[in-house]
């Protein structure tokens, strides 16, 4: 498998962000005062939560260790960072027996079209079990 230079360039980039990334949210604890890291612009100007709010605190707890409170802040976040390698894999080609169910239903756009509206909305919603999706 020959790699043309747009390849190249976004494997270097990624080669290069993924772990400065890791090393951010390692050293820098989100729920903290005075950390780096952006305030989510949507929940600011709307008191509402996004697809991705609680995902850089997520992260924060998955690499310190703690898989229920990252599961906690932000559910289909880390149900899509464990799927993105595999998705990446397969649309390389590899596509062993075993993970075409699966990839046959979540490489399928209409899912996603479907699943982040719905999961953006009922994050919202005011009752139980919905409010278990707000990041806390």
């Amino acid at each position: 498998m020959l790699l043309n230079t747009s390849h190249k360039l976004l494997l270097a980039g990624t080669a290069l962000a993924v772990p400065a990334g890791v090393l951010l949210l390692w050293s820098f604890d989100p729920n903290a005062a005075g950390n780096p890291f952006p305030p989510c612009m949507f929940h600011a100007f709307t008191g509402y939560y996004c697809i991705g709010c609680g995902l850089t605190r997520a992260l924060h707890a998955l690499l310190h260790g703690d898989l229920l409170r990252a599961f906690a802040l932000n559910p289909l976040g880390l149900i899509t960072l464990g799927l993105i390698p595999l998705m990446t894999l397969s649309s390389a080609g590899w596509q062993p027996r075993w993970l075409q169910p699966l990839m046959g239903i979540v490489m399928e756009p209409k899912l996603w079209l479907v699943l982040l509206p719905a999961y953006w909305i009922a994050r919202n919603l005011p009752w139980f079990p919905f409010t278990l999706l707000a990041p806390g």
